[in-house]
């Protein structure tokens, strides 16, 4: 199993819209190297879901529950989604400013390549945010 990051800002799609929902596709993403990360996500890979813009935090965790497919909000076969379903709440939000902070993160892409919207993570990386998180 792969872990993943996926960024949305919580005005467009928050976690709670997110939950309300049961499952999305991941549509809109627009960068060469986000579209290789949807496309080398597999059925079951756990994905961290982060507020980004406003709240810059983790809040919670996913699924994915199908593997890419063109996006279908494009006719541009260059884009691909996966549908994602909502696992569960973090217990306490883990921020950005958290995360730069730890040493154990800080090589995680959320801090090296800021403004990529869908990351891969080690599977330590994704341990370690939801030790901040239960902590």
């Amino acid at each position: 199993m792969n872990h993943w990051l996926v960024k949305s800002e919580p005005f467009k799609y928050s976690w709670e819209k997110f939950k309300k929902d049961g499952r999305t596709f991941w549509d809109g993403v627009r960068n060469f190297q986000a579209r290789n990360n949807l496309r080398d996500m597999k059925e079951g890979d756990l994905v961290m879901f982060y507020h980004s813009n406003e709240g810059k935090e983790v809040v919670g965790i996913a699924k994915v529950v199908k593997e890419s497919y063109q996006d279908p909000t494009t006719d541009d076969k260059n884009w691909l989604v996966v549908d994602l379903a909502p696992e569960e709440t973090l217990k306490r939000p883990v921020t950005l400013e958290e995360i730069k902070a730890d040493e154990r993160l800080k090589d995680i892409g959320l801090v090296k390549q800021g403004r990529l919207s869908v990351m891969s993570l080690k599977a330590e990386e994704f341990d370690r945010i939801l030790e901040l998180a239960n902590n």
